[in-house]
């Protein structure tokens, strides 16, 4: 009896983990087709089918498992899960050249990770500048069941806000990396969950461009009077910083990146590349009519990309009635004050606070510095840009893999001082590499981003950074050149939120700490895609001796074609000994039976 109850608790048990924590597979091929997204015409990157790419829907501790076919016949490919720590398993963050090889074309790579908590996080592209033709998606995680959310609301909604080129990446990539430079330009078009419209007045053929195809038709999010909706709103743009607002209705902000907010009241939402926000909206205005959702460009004149349209259908009008008004103007793209208040605006849920550790073990300043190195035009860290080896930093510190980058630390400090971050910069003693940031693994790390004045006389533009691996917590933003001694006591020791991106605003810094308590090799880069094609990133190892055994799968490329070699070599070696244990085992087997 005593066996039978123990037998019945221990299933009992594992039913109750089943329960609680699922598996959520899916099964997705990687390829090109034409698309029209804002009745252009040209070749977009799509998941089955899709762009934006299928919703991952999971609960808080699920495993997800994406069994990804690269269909691109040309191309390599890798898929990054952005804001998902990869607690355990950081050969899955998706980071070529960082934590895998690229996956070839024809291959299938099967991605294997824990969600841990709930929230808005997104998945896209991580090779060359592929996110850009359409390779991404929202993930969506929910809080475990018999736990609650400090709001309410009646739906749920993602909303992937994004920019649009005619270009391809082929085209621009070129640009970027001639000389004379050839900058990308203005995006033609914004999108609302994949859908804008571009005026095809300005192009010759009908071919090329239809304003009637149904591929361009405005984003319809229909919604039922007096309801509340949650919005995730993220933003997914490979330039622009956006604006986003619903005409005539009140926003309110209670989530940021995964963390809860204190919840504060909007009209126009900021929103920068990487970043994720849950608003909730109620449809409490005039039920007779429909009203415009609107996204347009801020930081950069917006005068050249028209505003992304969608449509607040308030059911049951037509979803395709248009609202009786003119799109509300977004705010001043070159007002930089809102944009800041909002960034201070932004503090952890009463309920939900994790409050940062006092002081840091170590304080990184990188100074945001654009440059030329022999002719070609580069983003920098203290005046060194970075650039990816063959061998992914993960398998080659893990592998003790040698002459894969350069073994000289990357620079901690640069001197503000004597920098005037106002002025155009020289920064003729410029120059490019592969170093990395060695840190202390469990310690304390504040990174001071500083930004300056690019290679165009007074100009200076927002840079989203996004940290992998990790969340931070946002100490504070501020105007001018960072002070080491005074700016610290500014610092929002109390309440900060937690994020995994945020800005840094023209001629401004941002403070954010961290603790390096996760073993891996973790990117942290601006989420502007020519801006990290560039060399406007970093890479932090931590504690990789504490990681486990790297998967075959992971490896292939560069030097690392060695290490699948040995591995190879090995099992083929010992595959004569496993036969012959195996036969003796059944030999043994076999005599015990006859005795």
């Amino acid at each position: 009896m005593r066996f039978l109850a123990l037998f019945i608790l221990l299933f009992s048990v594992l039913i109750f983990q089943v329960a609680e924590a699922r598996i959520r597979r899916y099964k997705w091929e990687v390829k090109y087709e034409y698309k029209s997204p804002d009745c252009f015409q040209k070749m977009v990157i799509t998941i089955n089918g899709q762009s934006p790419g299928p919703t991952i829907l999971a609960e808080e501790g699920d495993t997800v498992i994406v069994e990804l076919t690269n269909g691109l016949l040309t191309e390599n490919v890798a898929i990054h899960w952005h804001g998902i720590r990869q607690i355990g398993t950081p050969w899955f963050d998706g980071t070529e050249g960082v934590t895998q090889c690229p996956i070839l074309p024809g291959e299938t790579f099967t991605y294997e990770y824990k969600v841990d908590r709930p929230g808005t996080y997104l998945y896209h592209a991580h090779y060359g500048m592929q996110r850009e033709a359409g390779l991404y998606g929202s993930i969506r995680v929910s809080v475990a069941r018999g736990k609650t959310e400090p709001f309410s609301y009646d739906y749920d909604r993602s909303i992937i806000l994004s920019d649009w080129y005619h270009n391809t990446t082929y085209e621009q990539v070129l640009g970027l990396s001639s000389i004379p430079f050839d900058w990308i330009g203005e995006p033609q078009s914004l999108l609302i969950q994949g859908k804008g419209r571009y005026n095809c007045s300005l192009v010759s053929s009908p071919y090329v461009c239809n304003a009637t195809s149904p591929q361009c038709s405005p984003y319809v999010l229909t919604v039922v009077p007096g309801k509340t909706y949650r919005l995730r709103v993220s933003s997914l743009t490979s330039l622009s910083a956006l604006s986003f607002q619903i005409e005539g209705h009140n926003m309110t902000v209670v989530e940021a990146d995964g963390h809860f907010v204190e919840p504060f009241v909007i009209k126009n939402l900021f929103i920068y590349s990487g970043e994720t926000y849950s608003v909730l909206v109620k449809a409490d205005q005039d039920p007779s009519r429909n009203y415009w959702v609107t996204t347009s460009v801020v930081s950069r004149n917006n005068t050249v990309t028209p505003p992304g349209l969608a449509i607040f259908n308030y059911y049951p009008n037509h979803p395709k009635k248009s609202p009786p008004t003119v799109p509300p103007a977004g705010p001043l793209w070159d007002d930089v004050e809102p944009r800041i208040n909002q960034s201070r605006a932004i503090k952890a849920h009463h309920d939900y606070v994790f409050p940062p550790p006092l002081t840091s073990d170590r304080v990184i300043l990188m100074l945001n510095t654009q440059n030329e190195i022999n002719g070609y035009r580069k983003w920098s860290v203290n005046n060194v840009s970075f650039n990816l080896p063959h061998t992914p930093y993960l398998i080659a510190l893990k592998e003790n893999i040698s002459g894969v980058f350069d073994p000289t630390p990357a620079p901690d400090y640069f001197d503000l001082e004597n920098y005037d971050i106002y002025t155009k910069p020289n920064n003729s003693n410029a120059t490019s590499s592969n170093s990395i940031y060695r840190l202390k693994f469990n310690t304390i790390v504040d990174i001071i981003l500083q930004n300056a004045n690019t290679m165009v006389v007074k100009n200076s533009e927002t840079h989203p950074w996004h940290l992998h691996g990790h969340d931070f917590w946002v100490l504070g933003y501020g105007e001018g050149t960072f002070n080491m001694s005074s700016d610290p006591r500014t610092y929002n020791l109390i309440n900060p939120i937690m994020k995994n991106t945020a800005p840094v605003h023209p001629y401004g810094w941002t403070a954010l700490r961290f603790r390096s308590n996760n073993p891996g090799a973790w990117a942290f880069h601006c989420h502007i895609e020519s801006h990290f094609y560039m060399g406007m990133g970093v890479v932090f190892e931590e504690g990789v001796e504490r990681v486990g055994k790297l998967p075959s799968s992971i490896m292939g490329c560069g030097k690392s074609k060695v290490v699948i070699s040995l591995y190879y070599s090995f099992l083929v070696s010992s595959f004569p000994i496993l036969r012959m244990m195996i036969t003796l085992y059944i030999y043994s087997v076999h005599e015990r039976k006859k005795v």
